[in-house]
């Protein structure tokens, strides 16, 4: 995974509460077990007519709208577990998607991949939609070490378990992090041998 430090970018406007996974990323994609290529169906069916068209009012078509950070409304990431999702979202672009709350497995599995949830309150979201929507030039500052996000010199902290933070920094999977602690882990095997 790439570490997650510090991102100032643009960001995306989703406005639409109760997201769930089938409308992150529908059943009929989940075809492969690679990361790879979810992201051109991400929304499909929110960005695309049944012929195929793309459907320009919707804010990813909208070319004013770009970023590595999507802001979306309540309750987003509900319904099945379905990790695809969290593929289709980083496989977009996406580093960051900020809620008024998420659903606890996609946020597990978000974080699992590399996607920072930033859980905000209802009155800073609205905010940020607000910004984002009359300027789609807005950057967006999220710093996870610091833990804290800003628009317009408006700051807000945001919790993130201490383990899953540590991991974002160094862009480690469970893996990764098991691996990183080897020398510790053979020490206490050597220490356990005497």
């Amino acid at each position: 995974m790439q570490a997650l430090i510090k991102i100032e970018s643009t960001a995306v406007p989703l406005p639409i509460e109760n997201i769930d996974t089938d409308q992150i990323i529908p059943a009929r994609f989940l075809k492969s077990i690679n990361r790879a290529g979810f992201g051109e169906n991400l929304f499909r069916d929110w960005r695309y007519e049944n012929n195929g068209a793309i459907k320009q009012n919707f804010p990813l078509n909208n070319l004013k709208y770009s970023g590595k950070i999507l802001v979306a409304g309540n309750n987003f990431g509900c319904g099945s577990s379905r990790e695809h999702a969290a593929w289709a979202l980083t496989d977009y672009g996406f580093r960051v998607v900020v809620s008024s709350y998420f659903a606890d497995i996609f946020k597990g599995n978000a974080l699992n991949n590399g996607l920072l949830p930033v859980v905000v309150s209802t009155e800073y979201l609205n905010y940020l939609l607000t910004e984002i929507e009359q300027n789609p030039a807005t950057k967006i500052i999220v710093d996870v070490k610091q833990q804290y996000i800003e628009v317009n010199n408006q700051k807000q902290h945001f919790d993130i378990d201490p383990y899953k933070k540590l991991c974002l920094l160094h862009g480690y999977d469970d893996i990764d992090y098991l691996l990183s602690q080897k020398s510790k882990i053979e020490a206490f095997e050597n220490k356990l041998k005497n």
